[in-house]
C-alpha cells in the first residue's frame, strides 16, 4: 500500500510539475496584468491547498487548477497581427502619441486622429513611423472631420473591415471644486471624453462589425474613484465606462468585444500647458459670482495650482503597463472587459467598489484636506456663528 501510495505521489509530482512548466511558458507570452492575476492566484491556491489539505490532494488539487489556468492562459494569447488595421484617436501626444509607435512597432496598419494634423506630435509621427502609419485630421467635437477620416480608412480596409478603434481623444480641464468649475468645463470634457467618444464609435461601429473587430475606450480611474477636483473630467469618463459596459452586451451578438482601460496616474499631456492652465484659471475666476469667490477667496483658488505640480511628481512616466494592456485588449483572443493599469489603479478601484463609503470618505478626507488649504470662509473662526 505504502509504494503504491509513493508511486501515485511522484505520479502526481510529476504532473504538477509538468502542468506548472506550461503554466510559466503561457505566463510567459501573456501581458501586462494577465500574468500578475494568475500568479497571484497560483499562489492563493497553492497557499490554501497546502494549509488545508494533505499532501497528496494538495498536488491533486493543485494539478486541477493549473491545467485550468492553461487552458485559462490559452485563451489570453494574441491573435496575428496580419496587417490588422487600428484607428486611434487622440494621438497628438501622452498615451494616444505612445500607442500609435507602439502597435506601428508590432506591424499594425495606424490610422492616428490628431487634433492638429500640422502640429508637433504629428510631425513626429510622420518622421518615426513607417509609411503604414497615417496620420488623419480628427477632431473628435467635429461631425465632419469624423466623417472625413471614416472615409479615408473606408478607402485603406475596403472589405475587410476595420480591426480596432481606440477612443483616446480626452481632455482634463481645470481641476477644482465642483462648485468652482465653469460650465463651459463640464460641457467641454463632456464634449470630448464622451460625446466625441460615442460619435466616432457610431461611426467605425459599420467597419467593426465586417471584422468582428474590437472596441477599447480609455476611461479613467477617476471615472468610478469619486475624485475631489475632478468632477467635469470624472463625470464625463464615468458616463463613457457606462456607455461602455452597454455596447459590450449589445456588440457581443455581432462578435465585437468591448474593453475599458481605467489607468492610474500617469504622467502625459492630459494637463496642458502653462498657457492653457492661465488661460483656464482666468476662465473660472471671470465667471465666479461675487458671493461665491468672497466665500472661497482667490488665494485657495489660486492655490490649486499645485495640483499640477503634485501630478507632475508623482504621475508615472513609463507608460508600457497601459500600452501593453491595450494591445491585450485589441489582440487577446478573450481580451478583460476592464484593464487596470498603474500600482495604484486597482487597490483603488477595488476599495470604492467593495469597501464602506464611509471609511473612504474619512481617509479622502484626511488626506485632502487641511486647515491651510480650507476656503476662505471656513478658516474663518467665527463662520460657523454667522451661518447659524
Amino acid at each position: 500500500m505504502s509504494t503504491f501510495f509513493s508511486e501515485m505521489m511522484c505520479l502526481c509530482l510529476a504532473v504538477t510539475t509538468v502542468l506548472g512548466g506550461l503554466v510559466l511558458c503561457k505566463l510567459k507570452k501573456s501581458p501586462g496584468q494577465v500574468g500578475r492575476k494568475v500568479i497571484c492566484l497560483v499562489g492563493v491556491l497553492g497557499g490554501l491547498c497546502l494549509l488545508s489539505l494533505s499532501l497528496f490532494w494538495s498536488l491533486i488539487l493543485f494539478s486541477l487548477s493549473c491545467f485550468l489556468m492553461y487552458i485559462y492562459l490559452s485563451y489570453q494569447e494574441l491573435l496575428p497581427v496580419d496587417a490588422k488595421v487600428v484607428l486611434i484617436t487622440g494621438g497628438d501626444s501622452g498615451i494616444g502619441h505612445a500607442l500609435s509607435k507602439y502597435l506601428d512597432q508590432l506591424g499594425f496598419t495606424v490610422f492616428v486622429g490628431v487634433h492638429n494634423e500640422k502640429g508637433s506630435g504629428a510631425e513626429e509621427l510622420r518622421r518615426t513611423c513607417s509609411k503604414r502609419l497615417s496620420v488623419v485630421q480628427l477632431d473628435v467635437t467635429n461631425p465632419q472631420q469624423i466623417k472625413d477620416a471614416y472615409s479615408k480608412v473606408v478607402e485603406k480596409v475596403q472589405n475587410r473591415g476595420l480591426w480596432a478603434v481606440v477612443n483616446n481623444a480626452g481632455i482634463l480641464g481645470y481641476p477644482i471644486d465642483g462648485e468652482l468649475i465653469p460650465m463651459t468645463d463640464y460641457k467641454n470634457c463632456m464634449a470630448v471624453n464622451f460625446f466625441g467618444a460615442v460619435e466616432v464609435t457610431k461611426a467605425f461601429l459599420p467597419l467593426l462589425r465586417k471584422s468582428k473587430g474590437r472596441l477599447v475606450n480609455i476611461s479613467s480611474m477617476a471615472g468610478v474613484v469619486p475624485m475631489v477636483k475632478l468632477a467635469a473630467y470624472g463625470s464625463s469618463k464615468a458616463a463613457l465606462s457606462m456607455f461602455s459596459a452597454i455596447m459590450r452586451q449589445e456588440l457581443s451578438i455581432w462578435g465585437i468585444k468591448v474593453s475599458v482601460i481605467q489607468p492610474g496616474g500617469f504622467k502625459t499631456n492630459i494637463l496642458g500647458t502653462s498657457e492653457m492652465r492661465d488661460k483656464l484659471e482666468k476662465d473660472l475666476l471671470d465667471h465666479l459670482t461675487p458671493d461665491v469667490l468672497e466665500d472661497y477667496g482667490q488665494d485657495y483658488i489660486l492655490k490649486q495650482r499645485n495640483y499640477f505640480s503634485s501630478v507632475n511628481e508623482y504621475g508615472h512616466t513609463d507608460l508600457t503597463p497601459v500600452l501593453l494592456n491595450i494591445q491585450h485588449a485589441i489582440s487577446a483572443k478573450r481580451p478583460f472587459t476592464f484593464y487596470s493599469p498603474g500600482s495604484s489603479a486597482f487597490p483603488w478601484l477595488y476599495f470604492v467598489s467593495f469597501g464602506l463609503t464611509i471609511i473612504f470618505d474619512y481617509f479622502n478626507k484626511k488626506f485632502n484636506f487641511s486647515v491651510s488649504d480650507m476656503p476662505r470662509a471656513l478658516r474663518m473662526p467665527n463662520w460657523k456663528n454667522k451661518a447659524m
